[in-house]
């Protein structure tokens, strides 16, 4: 799976304290290996079309959604990163 990040993701993940950053990165890990591996919690958001939510942690969430490049590989845009419920509210 190739993985591209928005600005915002990039913007949020700058500000995650750092061993929240790296919860992140062996979250995303764990996405690029299995996107359905449990610790991940990973479901659709109601109401958005095509994104998804995914569990850093107890207190973390990120935000995706999925496309396709020209040769058909998956390509995994991450959008946002933050609390549970301020990533939720701009996904």
């Amino acid at each position: 799976m190739i993985f591209r990040r928005t600005e915002r993701f990039l913007k949020a993940f700058k500000l995650l304290p750092a061993d929240t950053q790296r919860k992140t990165l062996k979250a995303l890990a764990k996405l690029g290996q299995n996107p359905h591996h449990p610790s991940l919690e990973m479901k659709k958001l109601q109401g958005r079309d095509g994104v998804w939510e995914a569990r850093v942690d107890q207190k973390y969430r990120f935000t995706v959604h999925f496309e396709r490049n020209a040769e058909g590989e998956a390509i995994c845009v991450l959008r946002n990163v933050d609390y549970h419920d301020e990533c939720l509210k701009k996904p």
